[in-house]
């Protein structure tokens, strides 16, 4: 059923005629999960705190759901900011309700769908607010009356006398509500609920059931969720309120603001069920999940299957030893790594494709909430240990994906790609799982699909293929694309050696060295290139637009698939080591804009976001194991805690608890598509993996202790051991690994040659692409040109001729002088390497008698290269990130042009743009004044209102433009009005505003 259609009706079905036989064959299914279950013998749940990461930044939810469950049935605090994520934050004291999907750890908002909310008395369809609870059917609560454990969730709503307790199934959740004794007995059902709804519907099919569907543009552009309710109890009134108004006597509505409530009478106190299936398909589905999962209403038998179901899971790691909050976080950790993907098909089979058209499975399981670019690095390689067929069927669902919406996923959400975050990380989930012996998919239909991810124009990657690396002035993000995307394109090359594409192994190996292109052989960092020389002013700690949620001292280090290249890049073993520890030992001051996601912070080392992740291991690669192992357990101490703030940045999607389930193990995937682990060092004396095969492979840490966490020596399988890596063939077969621990750093362990673990490029080399080492972009008078590049003995060629042909590029020998404006191409060669692409390098001359003068501060991450910028005749475009923009940052913007001499003035242009979703409005006003000498005072010449509404939504560019009768002046001094501070009304109310100029035009 399409979600404009209206809902089916139904036929009268009351629960109090359930087939009984159900109820026998649910309970010998619960008996059968318990008796099969690895863990039967251990109750591991009892180490799960789901409330760790519900404070602080976490953004995970505390409420009840299953392993990799379609269903997500959590309270919800919070609607709106960065931490209402996951819909519920530790610190709030209000809840607004029981919803069926939840997010764990991401950073945007979504989901929240199907709100239902027990109250008594007189009932209310608007949901309050937290600092007037009393406004709407919220209610207040005290953590002292919540608990929640996996599966199950339990809290007393203060204002309304009611325990709530929750548990789920895979597809479905069941509510039971305690209510006192009253004929008020309330629940209300909420579609409105969070992000808005383009078209919702509900149905009260009879005097225990209800149909309904949602359908809402959030971070996921057109979600849909069809939801059936059924009641353990017949209840003796309904309605209806469409817009916030009580409709009376009808029994179904549709709009984009509908609400519902029932109503039962509880005399002797006696509880309310109700079970909700949920689709994205249709009703019928949302009804069969419903029907077949929980057919019956004990409560209690479907939360022991629930906690059964997490029993086995948690019980594919089990860990000896260690204190009782060292435990609590490595299985809340196992448990927060299981909460994503989730099951996305009804019991039939039926799934909501990317063509958002319903499309069947046959033989897998289909998946959605794929946060590809935190989860790749290091919970999809810890599934592919103790989820190997779950990963199969992930990467089954990447290629329906990729049949259904012609791309493999980025950041898929509810069958929508928001295109979140950079780079096209399934290729990196295919090839490590392929390499693996994870097979039984269509390998020659995945290689198409990666190629094709590989192969596209947008992001940058047209400028990527094209000169081997993202120039900033047209992309944003420009040095973290370029390291990823040489990344995955290495991944991309694994899986072409491995199904004997020669051809195109060789074409991705040599972009996979792009990383080479944006390494500044000056300051020894990755460096965005602008205008063909490199991005400034420069500071590693600056968090700007070329980078994702990171700076230069976090990415710098990112180059997994060629870490030997990048070692000699930065001066060998030694000089790595050292920049290694300066990133540790570095002032934790980032400067530039506000990221909230960067947390965690040791030095410049961020834990709370992923690109630092794999950074403590590299030590390994550079023959110092004893500094990884130092490393990774001040981190394993110091950014996990067992209470809600427990998390240094938010969970993505699992990624941050996979980091510290492998680590606490002892080892960790700096390479996915290798097959190798870099060993750290064990949390515990004892930790075993069951395999999927039957076997089972142990980590023994004898003498593990707070002080003793350095490795003196080891042992695989009896014999003595010296490799600081281990391969996931020799984890496959089984076995156990013994690490004898010590109090000092052994110097000698792990050091030699063949026991470095290696990830290397040594052949399909490419030369990287030359760039302008001195010059800028905009000059007066004249300037030095000089060119370079980062191989030695290369030769480059060059030309001052825009239209000349490469065989006439002169040698490049020696800086050459420009004073005028000027087109520089140029290339590198040298024997034995194909010559580079052509760079183009644009410098523009400004007439000597103009200059200005600042009297503010621009941001530096925001400079359009520097002072000059203003006036440079280069106009800004659409994408303030890509560098040609001049920001201040809650302040006025005050110029002063010096026309060199008095001159006629009939004109005068000061460009801004607009947009809000990133804190930059239009100035209120812009004054224009002029004075003919340096000693005379300014007289103020026109003032320029801003007529763009603030809350104009996109990207808005404006010309404050005036003309008045010629006049003589020499100095012209331009004032942009800030608006200060956002407004109320904005999501950044309070905090600095932005204003972004470019270009001032003077007639």
């Amino acid at each position: 059923m399409r979600p404009e259609e209206p809902l089916p009706g139904g036929e009268s079905k009351s629960p109090r005629k359930m087939n009984k036989i159900r109820l026998i064959l649910l309970a010998a299914a619960v008996v059968a999960v318990v008796a099969c279950s690895d863990s039967s013998s251990q109750d591991l749940s009892k180490w799960v705190d789901p409330f760790i990461g519900t404070g602080g930044h976490g953004h995970t939810y505390p409420g009840a759901t299953l392993p990799f469950g379609m269903v997500q049935l959590s309270p919800d605090t919070r609607l709106k900011g960065w931490d209402g994520c996951s819909g519920y934050h530790y610190s709030d004291e209000v809840i607004f309700g029981f919803s069926h999907t939840h997010l764990s750890g991401t950073g945007v908002s979504d989901y929240g769908d199907i709100l239902f909310m027990p109250t008594v008395g007189e009932v209310q369809v608007n949901n309050g607010s937290p600092e007037d609870p009393s406004s709407g059917y919220c209610s207040r609560f005290y953590h002292e009356e919540e608990k929640a454990s996996p599966g199950y969730y339990s809290v007393f709503l203060d204002d309304y006398g009611v325990k709530a307790e929750l548990t789920v199934t895979k597809r479905a959740g069941l509510h039971k509500y305690t209510f006192p004794a009253t004929h008020e007995a309330n629940i209300i059902i909420d579609l409105e609920h969070r992000d808005p709804v383009v078209a919702s519907s509900i149905r009260i099919v009879d005097d225990s059931e209800i149909w309904g569907f949602r359908r809402s543009d959030q971070w996921a552009h057109d979600q849909v969720v069809y939801f059936v309710a059924k009641f353990s109890q017949p209840f003796r009134k309904f309605g209806i309120a469409v817009d916030s108004e009580l409709q009376k006597g009808i029994s179904q509505a549709s709009g984009r603001n509908i609400k519902a409530f029932v109503t039962f009478s509880t005399p002797k106190k006696e509880p309310v069920l109700i079970k909700v299936g949920i689709s994205a398909v249709s009703c019928a589905g949302a009804r069969k999940n419903l029907m077949t999962e929980i057919p019956g209403w004990d409560f209690s038998r479907v939360r022991i299957a629930a906690e059964a179901a997490w029993n086995k899971s948690l019980g594919k790691i089990q860990i000896r030893g260690g204190s009782r909050e060292q435990r609590t976080i490595f299985y809340t950790a196992l448990y927060h790594a299981m909460l994503a993907p989730n099951l996305f098909m009804d019991v039939d089979g039926l799934y909501r494709g990317k063509d958002l058209e319903p499309h069947q499975v046959q033989d897998f399981d289909y998946y959605t909430v794929f946060s590809l670019w935190d989860t790749f690095r290091a919970a999809h390689p810890l599934f592919t240990l103790i989820e190997q067929k779950r990963t199969l069927d992930f990467i089954r669902t990447f290629l329906a994906q990729y049949k259904d919406g012609h791309l493999l996923p980025v950041w898929e959400l509810a069958a929508n790609e928001t295109w979140c975050m950079i780079g096209y990380h399934s290729v990196s989930v295919i090839a490590d799982a392929y390499l693996k012996g994870i097979t039984g998919f269509d390998t020659e239909t995945a290689f198409r699909a990666m190629r094709r991810s590989a192969d596209q124009n947008h992001f940058g990657l047209e400028f990527y293929k094209k000169l081997g690396f993202i120039p900033a002035e047209k992309e944003s993000e420009s040095v973290s694309k370029t390291l990823e995307y040489s990344y995955d394109d290495w991944c991309v090359a694994q899986m072409a050696r491995a199904l004997g594409k020669e051809d195109e192994y060789h074409r991705f190996m040599q972009r996979a060295q792009n990383y080479k292109n944006i390494f500044d052989p000056d300051t020894g960092f990755m460096r965005a290139r602008m205008h063909a020389g490199w991005f400034s002013p420069f500071d590693p700690r600056e968090v700007n637009f070329n980078y994702t949620e990171a700076n230069s001292w976090q990415y710098s280090f990112f180059v997994p698939q060629d870490i030997s290249g990048l070692l000699a890049l930065m001066g060998g073993r030694e000089k790595f080591v050292e920049r290694l520890d300066e990133l540790f030992t570095a002032d934790s001051q980032t400067t530039g804009r506000k990221q909230a996601d960067i947390t965690g912070l040791i030095g410049q080392y961020a834990h709370g976001n992923e690109p630092s992740h794999h950074i403590a291991y590299l030590y390994n690669y550079a023959g110092q194991p004893w500094k990884t192992q130092e490393k990774v357990r001040e981190i394993l101490d110091t950014m996990y805690t067992d209470q809600p703030d427990g998390l240094s940045g938010n969970e993505d999607c699992g990624q941050m608890s996979a980091w510290y389930i492998l680590s606490a193990m002892g080892f960790y995937p700096i390479t996915p598509g290798q097959g190798i682990y870099a060993l750290g060092t064990p949390l515990f004396p004892q930790a075993e993996i069951h395999l999927e095969n039957g076997r089972s492979f142990t980590i023994k840490a004898k003498g593990i202790s707070d002080d003793n966490f350095y490795i003196h020596a080891a042992k695989l399988n009896g014999q003595d051991y010296t490799r600081s890596f281990i391969s996931h063939a020799d984890i496959l077969e089984g076995g156990e690994l013994v690490l004898i621990m010590g109090p000092e750093p052994n110097r000698e362990w792990g050091t030699q040659s063949h026991d470095i673990p290696q990830s290397r490029i040594d052949k399909d080399l490419i030369l990287p692409v030359p760039f302008v080492a001195a010059g800028t972009r905009s000059f007066t008078g004249s300037q030095e040109v000089a060119l370079g590049c980062l191989e030695k003995g290369a030769i480059i060629r060059f030309s001052r001729d825009e239209t000349a042909p490469k065989s006439d590029f002169a040698e490049y020998t020696e800086p050459f002088s420009i004073d005028k404006s000027t087109v520089v191409r140029f290339f590198a060669e040298k024997n034995g390497l194909a010559s580079t692409p052509v760079v183009r390098a644009d410098f523009y001359r400004i007439p000597e008698d103009i200059t200005i003068k600042l009297n503010s501060a621009y941001s530096s991450q925001y400079s359009a290269g520097g002072d000059l910028a203003l006036i440079d005749s280069i106009r800004g475009g659409y994408n303030f990130r890509t560098g040609t923009w001049q920001g201040y940052h809650g302040i006025d913007l005050e110029a002063v042009v010096d026309l060199g001499k008095v001159k006629t003035v009939r004109s005068i242009t000061a460009g801004f743009l607009q947009d809000i979703d990133s804190w930059i409005f239009m100035p209120y006003m812009v004054e224009y004044a002029l004075a003919a000498a340096e000693d005379q005072e300014f007289e103020i010449a026109a003032v320029v209102n801003n007529d763009v509404s603030l809350q104009a939504k996109g990207v808005k560019l404006k010309d404050f433009k005036i003309s008045f009768k010629p006049v003589q002046a020499q100095y012209v001094k331009i004032t942009a009005k800030n608006i200060g501070i956002c407004p109320k009304w904005h999501k950044g109310a309070g905090e600095k505003a932005w204003i972004f100029c470019d270009e001032i035009i003077i007639k």
